[in-house]
C-alpha cells in the first residue's frame, strides 16, 4: 500500500501558492498535534503527583504510592519505542499524514477514558490495572507521534529553515505543559481539596475529546509531505522500513537517542517530579510550583523557536551543545535553591531549568529528523527519538524518588543529571552535523 497517485502528483506539482498554504497547515497540523499528545501526557504527570497515589494506590505508604504512580507512568515511556516501530513502518509505506491521524485518536481517546475511571476504592485492584493499559496505549502512540509530526512541517517547508520548521511541532510540549498544567493549576486553586480530588482533576482529562476534535479536522486538511511523495513517484519507498533503517543506520538511531539524555531526563525532573520535591517543605503549596512550572512553559513558546532559528544560522551542534552543558552547570545549585531558598529564587530556578532544556528541545528535531534519508526517516527518527524515553526520560521521576529515598541527599539526583549531560555531549559530537545538508539527496547518506 502507498499513497495515491493523485495526492502524489499534488504534492509534487503544488505550485508556488499552493505550498506555501501547505506549510502553513502542515507547521499548524504539527504544533496542534504535539500540543494535543502533550497536554494528554502532562496531564497525567501532574495527576500522578498529586492524586494518583491515594486514589489508585491508597493501601500503600506514601514513598510507596508516589512511586507506584510514577512506574505506572514510567510504563508509557516503555512503549514509546513500540510505537516508534509500528507506526515508523506505516509513515514510510503509507506517508505522514495517515499514520497521525491514527496516533491522534489513540493518545485523545485514551484519555478521556481516564477521566471516568473509577478509584480503587469503588473497582478495586481493576483501577491500577485499567490505568496501566490506557497509559500503554497512550505510549503507543505517542511514540509514532513525534516524528510523523516533525517531519510534515520539515519535509514541506523551506530547506534552509529546517530547524525553525521542524520546531513547531516541538512548540506543542510547552503549549501541551501550558494547557494540561495550567488547567489542574486553575482547578485545585479554585476548588476545595476534596472537590478537586474526587472530581474535579477529571475535567481536564474529559477535554481532550474537544481538543481531538479540533486536530482531526486541521490533519484530514492536508496533503502528503512533497518529499516522501516524490519518494513514492520514484520508487525509492521500503518494503520493511524500519528492518531497513536498523540495518543501516543503527549508528544514527543510538546516537540520536544517547544525544536525549540531558534534554529529556532532567526535563521531566523539571515539570513533574518537582511537583512532589517542593510541596514537602510546608511553606510551599502546590499551587505556587505548578505556577512556577506554568510560567516557565510559557516562556518555551518563544525560546524553542528561537533557538531552533539560532541553528539554522550557526548548526544544530553548537546550539545543542550549548543547551546541554548548561543543565549541567545548573545540576547542584538547582537543588540547593528547591531545598533551602524562598518562593522568588525557586521561581526563578525553575523558569531557568527550561531554558536550558529550550536550547536543546528547539534544535533536537530538526538535528535527529535530517540524520536518516526520506523514505527511512519516519522510522529512523522515531526510533532514535523514543528510545531515550525507555532509559532517561520514563525512569527519572522513579528514579529520583529513589535516589533521595537511599541517600537522603537531592545532590545524588544532581550527579544523576551530571550523568545524563555525559552522554549527550559524547553522542552530539560523534553524529554528524547535516544543518546545511541536501536531506532530500539519498547520496548525502552514503557511507
Amino acid at each position: 500500500m502507498t499513497l495515491g497517485d493523485n495526492e502524489v502528483t499534488q504534492s509534487v506539482q503544488a505550485s508556488s501558492g499552493d505550498r506555501r498554504v501547505q506549510v502553513r497547515r502542515a507547521a499548524l497540523a504539527g504544533s496542534i498535534g504535539t500540543t494535543i499528545e502533550w497536554y494528554d501526557f502532562f496531564l497525567y504527570n501532574t495527576a500522578a503527583a498529586l492524586v494518583f497515589p491515594h486514589l489508585f494506590f491508597p493501601a500503600s505508604s506514601s514513598y510507596a504510592g508516589v512511586m507506584q504512580s510514577f512506574a505506572t507512568y514510567a510504563v508509557g515511556f516503555a512503549a514509546r519505542p513500540i510505537g516508534a516501530a509500528i507506526f515508523g513502518h506505516w509513515g514510510d509505506r503509507l506517508g505522514r499524514k495517515a499514520t497521525l491521524i491514527v496516533t491522534l485518536l489513540l493518545m485523545g481517546l485514551p484519555s478521556a477514558v481516564v477521566g471516568l475511571l473509577p478509584g480503587a476504592a469503588t473497582i478495586g485492584v481493576a483501577a491500577p490495572l485499567i490505568l496501566v493499559l490506557l497509559r500503554l496505549v497512550q505510549g503507543i502512540a505517542i511514540g509514532g507521534e513525534w516524528s510523523g509530526s516533525v517531519l510534515l512541517a520539515m519535509e514541506w517547508g523551506d530547506q534552509r529553515r529546517r530547524g525553525l520548521l521542524a520546531s513547531f511541532a516541538q512548540v506543542g510540549v510547552p503549549v501541551g505543559l501550558v494547557l494540561g498544567t495550567g488547567g489542574m493549576t486553575l482547578l485545585s486553586a479554585t476548588l476545595s481539596p476534596d472537590a478537586f480530588a474526587s472530581w474535579g482533576w477529571r475535567i481536564p482529562f474529559l477535554l481532550s475529546l474537544v481538543l481531538v476534535a479540533i486536530g482531526l479536522v486541521i490533519r484530514l486538511r492536508i496533503l502528503e509531505t512533497p518529499m516522501f511523495a516524490a519518494a513514492v513517484a520514484a520508487k525509492r519507498t521500503s518494503k520493511a522500513p524500519v528492518k531497513d533503517v536498523v540495518r543501516h543506520h543503527w549508528r544514527e538511531i543510538l546516537l540520536s537517542a544517547g544525544l536525549r539524555f540531558s534534554e529529556q531526563m532532567p526535563f521531566y525532573l523539571f515539570t513533574s517530579y518537582v511537583l512532589v520535591y517542593v510541596v514537602h517543605r510546608p511553606e510551599f503549596s502546590k499551587t505556587f510550583v505548578l505556577n512556577a512550572v506554568l510560567v516557565g512553559a510559557a516562556a518555551e513558546l518563544l525560546l524553542i523557536p528561537l533557538f531552533s532559528q539560532l541553528s539554522d544560522r550557526i548548526g544544530r551542534k553548537q546550539v545543542y551543545l550549548t543547551g546541554a552543558v548548561l543543565t549541567g552547570i545548573i545540576a547542584f545549585p538547582y537543588f540547593t535553591v528547591l531545598t533551602h531558598s524562598g518562593h522568588a529564587m525557586i521561581f526563578l530556578a525553575v523558569i531557568v531549568s527550561l531554558v536550558a532544556h529550550s536550547m536543546q528541545y528547539g534544535p533536537q528535531a530538526a538535528l535527529i529528523g535530517e540524520s536518516f534519508p526520506t523514505h527511512l526517516r519516519y522510522g529512523g527518527a522515531g526510533l532514535g527519538y523514543q528510545l531515550a524515553s525507555v532509559f532517561a526520560g520514563g525512569p527519572a521521576p522513579l528514579l529520583a524518588t529513589w535516589l533521595l529515598h537511599i541517600t537522603g541527599t537531592p545532590y545524588s539526583i544532581s550527579i544523576y543529571i551530571v550523568a545524563s549531560v555525559v552522554v549527550t555531549v559524547l553522542c552530539v559530537i560523534a553524529l554528524p552535523d547535516r544543518s546545511k545538508a541536501n536531506i532530500d539527496d539519498v547520496g548525502v547518506y552514503a557511507r
